[in-house]
């Protein structure tokens, strides 16, 4: 029990130096270059939904326009979970031009507070970071069907 114990302790002592600032997500930053593309998000990059119903989806167009000077190149985005679907432009946004990443959230069988994240990887960030867009609220159950 003792072996036990001091092979816990040792264990604890060598994560406690462990470093997991390597796993936290990457800040929201532009690239270094001044003629490259920028995200500006016109109402900001997180959405409350408030209070949503069980059953339809609920949906938010994010709008941002291109502050850079260069075209603004979305590679792909995803959504920290299956719940939520982000769409995007396949298209090049042009600098002072707009577009929409559209989110769509899955009340069904969410009931509940919920926060969620869509990652944005596009040509406007350094190397592998990603700009990450929110979507939050609660969903409330829908009303029981009269008999």
């Amino acid at each position: 029990m003792k072996k036990l114990i001091i092979a816990l302790m040792c264990l604890s002592a060598g994560f406690a130096g462990f470093n997991t600032s390597a796993y936290a997500q990457a800040p929201q930053t532009a690239t270094t270059d001044p003629n490259g593309p920028k995200f500006s998000f016109k109402d900001g990059d997180t959405f409350d939904f408030g209070t949503v119903t069980e059953g339809p989806n609920a949906e938010h167009k994010f709008n941002f326009r291109n502050a850079g000077k260069s075209p603004l190149i979305i590679s792909n985005a995803s959504a920290s979970c299956s719940c939520t679907v982000p769409a995007w432009p396949k298209e090049p946004v042009l600098p002072g031009k707009t577009g929409d990443v559209t989110v769509s959230f899955t009340t069904k069988g969410h009931v509940g507070p919920f926060i969620k994240d869509v990652y944005i990887q596009s040509n406007a960030m350094k190397g592998n970071e990603r700009y990450t867009i929110h979507i939050k609220g609660t969903v409330v159950a829908a009303p029981a069907a009269s008999k």
